[in-house]
């Protein structure tokens, strides 16, 4: 995503963009934060960095999904509003969205309700975020923080890692490498039913972009980004085997959980 919302700027002839790697900026570390802050004079930040993986990951790291998500926000948030930065523009996820929530999910139903329990503590991080920037919104009756809702995201410099990446980007690794290697199957996890929503990148990047032209104000609720449209896991699945080129077996693995059955943003 971040790399996508540069990509968008200097498409537009936007130049003076400063887009700081692990290694120059460390969001886990208070006074790197500020003093990068001071010693670049930023008018506006936007966060797109974060602990994010699928949903073995989340069974897997829960701890480091929650832990690490709400010290990055928390130390931004603060660095923000301490260097008087004029605005900050927050992503969530829609896993955010209670369980048994009404399809097309709206922005309006977001509520810590029952969350899908193998991204709870993710979702519980995110939700942590947008609580911290609507409060400031209202407390102290600004448009500083924009908070925004995008369903799956794919793209280019995705994370293909098939453990820890998102369903998209895992099954284009998958079925890549059982191509190169020649397998004679691939095994995905879950049943194949539930419904996603997915959104590339540049197009994310595009809307995001649109929002701060616009000086887009949503004080206490966040933004929904999506393409408003589902697609079955195993259609994708279908999809992707059959750009690739992989001709062998898909087996699905039922001992994995499925999450959450359908998810549409509106």
């Amino acid at each position: 995503l971040g790399s996508a919302i540069s990509k968008s700027f200097k498409f537009k002839g936007v130049s003076n963009i400063l887009c700081p790697t692990r290694k120059e900026l460390n969001l886990f570390n208070q006074l790197e934060i500020d003093n990068y802050f001071k010693n670049n004079h930023i008018d506006i930040c936007i966060l797109s960095a974060g602990r994010v993986g699928g949903i073995v990951d989340n069974i897997n790291n829960p701890f480091d999904l929650i832990y690490e998500n709400i010290l990055i926000q928390m130390n931004v948030i603060k660095s923000v509003i301490e260097n008087e930065i004029e605005r900050l523009i927050l992503f969530g996820s829609s896993c955010m969205y209670p369980l048994d929530c009404k399809q097309p999910m709206k922005e309006d139903c977001l509520e810590l309700a029952t969350m899908e329990k193998t991204s709870e503590p993710y979702a519980i991080s995110k939700f942590s975020g947008f609580s911290l920037a609507s409060s400031y919104n209202k407390q102290f009756n600004t448009n500083k923080f924009l908070y925004l809702i995008p369903n799956s995201v794919y793209g280019e410099n995705d994370n293909f890692n098939p453990e820890k990446g998102h369903v998209l980007s895992s099954l284009i690794n998958k079925f890549h490498y059982a191509k190169i290697k020649k397998h004679s199957s691939v095994e995905l996890w879950g049943d194949g039913s539930p419904i996603r929503d997915f959104v590339f990148s540049e197009d994310l990047a595009d809307a995001v972009i649109f929002l701060i032209e616009k000086n887009f104000c949503s004080k206490n609720q966040p933004i929904n980004i999506g393409s408003g449209k589902g697609i079955k896991i195993s259609e994708l699945a279908e999809m992707i085997k059959s750009i690739v080129g992989y001709k062998g077996k898909t087996i699905w693995n039922n001992e994995i959980s499925n999450g959450t059955s359908k998810k549409i943003l509106d």
